[in-house]
């Protein structure tokens, strides 16, 4: 129990059904095991794939729509993929909170990527279960904004470094970056940036990062250059 108290700490969720939290830990060695009646994480596992599909969907098509379908599929496919699940569930410190059979602790099952990357969509349907869609949102969101302006993936733009590139062909022309304001509450602030052409404004951008509102800022001025931002 002291377990599942400290990771509900670092996640930020408290769960009324401390069943579901348990059940998202337990990897089918430990279940095994432990003959543990409600079974290991590969159900919650099979849920957890669907919310999060659904999740960063929603993200992409309401703060990309600048992207065309392919390529936003191809930029989900990225960011819920075994290696970012990996890194994400690393944040958390999941490995930390697994419970393993003795042969996955003595062969290193904490630290493999395929276990992570599952009790971490595990976990994420023990929140959908426990608290519904908007907690389960909220715990996802926070593992997307600073992961997304560095995916080296075709479906994103970098526009920052479209108008430096178009800029630098007038050597006296200078571009700033300025952080004008934030909104919201902690779990769902917004930062507002400003591109600067020789203290002139050109471009506005809001975003979930400060590196997404400077790329959406990016964005505006080179539309308002004529150039078609794909």
């Amino acid at each position: 129990m002291e377990n599942i108290q400290k990771f509900e700490k670092i996640i930020g969720y408290t769960f009324k059904n401390k069943n579901l939290i348990h059940q998202a830990l337990s990897h089918s060695s430990y279940a095994n095991e432990k003959k543990l009646r409600e079974g290991s994480n590969e159900r919650l596992e099979f849920l957890g794939d669907s919310v999060l599909s659904i999740v960063v969907s929603e993200y992409l098509y309401r703060n990309f729509s600048h992207i065309a379908e392919g390529d936003l599929t191809k930029l989900r496919a990225s960011l819920v993929c075994e290696k970012s699940l990996h890194v994400f569930a690393k944040e958390i410190k999941l490995g930390e909170f697994l419970l393993l059979g003795k042969g996955e602790e003595n062969t290193g099952g904490r630290e493999r990527p395929s276990i992570l990357a599952d009790a971490f969509e595990a976990v994420i349907a023990a929140i959908y279960l426990d608290g519904g869609i908007e907690p389960a949102t909220r715990h996802i969101l926070r593992f997307i904004p600073e992961d997304i302006v560095h995916q080296k993936n075709a479906a994103f733009s970098d526009f920052k470094t479209i108008l430096q590139e178009i800029v630098q062909k007038n050597p006296e022309e200078k571009v700033e970056y300025i952080l004008i304001g934030e909104e919201g509450p902690d779990h769902n602030k917004r930062f507002v940036v400003e591109v600067r052409l020789n203290s002139n404004v050109i471009g506005t951008g809001k975003g979930r990062s400060k590196k997404e509102a400077e790329q959406l800022a990016a964005k505006e001025a080179l539309e308002l250059m004529g150039y078609e931002a794909q």
